[in-house]
């Protein structure tokens, strides 16, 4: 496996794979035409379909201003759905270069056949085998992220749970109406005073929902967030986490050693299955967003290995079958409820573990290789097109 600084990507929103990655490779394009931007940028399958609401061909022009953009939202590449094509041509009209990258989820990018050039650090590739190590040498899952990855791992984790942070208290500060069609009104800073009435329960609830609704505001507007593992679930691992350090008064140490374990949760499913959206359904995002916040939580009350591996797995599992079905294409129905929902399953899930030894039946591997099936057998219209389920509606 790779670093898990993939996973906690900092980007601005709505989607990592429609917006940043789209970014990125525009990027790249440029870096290697630096004085042609003659182009035609096509974008297939999901990215064509839902890649306004997503502002993916924002993200383009922010590069390339004289970029032309094509949409082909009925078109499918066999690598991924996920696919822009760049072309380049000369004053007299003959094409320069013609480059077919794929948006793999998370803001990732990969041509067909190989994945963006980094390092293989992790020697271990699935949770099972992980959990075994780290029971045998006595290490916990946090000591293993650190035994692989390279010293800068911690300065890094501090980087994203600042940047966790500051989209929380934006996020709670801001009110008014999100952008596009659907003219919906943000919610976080009314969720955030109701929970001050209530007594204890309920108030944690609404406060965490508060939480989460913040971030998924903020990037559902553009803002400044951390991939965790996606941009349209980026919102359920900084609520949970920002909820315990607040009312818990965790150390930032103990935080990004939750970061790390979390990290390494979703680096497993990125590895042997898929974190997009356009891929498998919104249960490779919320789904995997929530096992990581439920590992997080767990390592916190300190948790076991096994019972951590427990908390994650049911944290997937229960977003089994999970469509990705955004109304008009944008990240806002349904996905700035599902973050809160998903936290607050994060912190059940937690607890569930808690009162057990660990010890059951289906392992995590299991359901990652289960929801990586499920979410091939998924139709295409319930994978990030808005052509199906909720999206429908409107």
């Amino acid at each position: 496996m790779k670093t898990i600084k993939e996973i906690y990507r900092i980007g601005y929103g709505p989607s990592s794979s429609h917006t940043m990655a789209p970014r990125r490779a525009a990027e790249i394009f440029a870096a290697r035409h630096p004085n042609n931007m003659n182009w035609e940028v096509t974008l297939y399958g999901s990215l064509g379909a839902t890649g306004k609401g997503h502002l993916t061909d924002w993200a383009i022009l922010q590069v390339n201003p004289q970029a032309q953009i094509v949409w082909k939202s009925d078109e499918f590449l066999p690598f991924h759905p996920n696919a822009l094509r760049f072309r380049c041509f000369d004053a007299a009209g003959h094409e320069e270069d013609n480059w077919v990258v794929y948006s793999i989820g998370g803001g990732a990018l990969a041509e067909e056949g190989k994945t963006e050039e980094s390092p293989e650090i992790y020697d271990l590739n699935t949770l099972t085998d992980i959990l075994n190590y780290c029971e045998e040498s006595g290490k916990a899952y946090w000591e293993y992220v650190e035994q692989c990855e390279s010293k800068d791992i911690w300065e890094h984790l501090h980087d994203a749970w600042v940047v966790m942070r500051e989209a929380v208290e934006r996020g709670l500060d801001t009110e008014g109406v999100l952008p596009g069609p659907l003219n919906l009104r943000r919610k976080a800073a009314a969720y955030y005073v109701k929970a001050s009435g209530y007594k204890d329960n309920l108030r944690t609830r609404g406060l965490v929902f508060s939480y989460a609704l913040a971030v998924a505001e903020e990037n559902a507007s553009g803002g400044r967030i951390v991939t965790a593992p996606t941009c349209g679930s980026c919102g359920v691992l900084p609520a949970v986490l920002y909820h315990l350090w607040k009312s818990r008064e965790f150390s930032e140490a103990r935080i990004l050693r939750a970061m790390a374990t979390a990290g390494l949760i979703g680096n497993v499913v990125r590895q042997n299955a898929s974190i997009s959206g356009a891929e498998v359904g919104c249960q490779g995002e919320v789904g995997v967003a929530c096992a990581m916040a439920a590992a997080a939580a767990n390592q916190l009350f300190g948790g076991s290995p096994t019972q951590i591996e427990y908390a994650a797995e049911m944290g997937l599992e229960h977003h089994l079958g999970m469509t990705c079905d955004p109304v008009c294409g944008l990240v806002q129905i349904p996905c700035i409820e599902r973050n809160a929902y998903a936290a607050a399953r994060a912190l059940d899930a937690n607890i569930y573990s808690s009162f057990t030894d660990g010890v059951h039946r289906v392992s995590f591997d299991k359901v990652v290789k289960v929801m990586n099936q499920t979410g091939h057998d998924l139709p295409s219209l319930y994978k990030e097109t808005a052509q199906g389920g909720l999206a429908t509606n409107f």
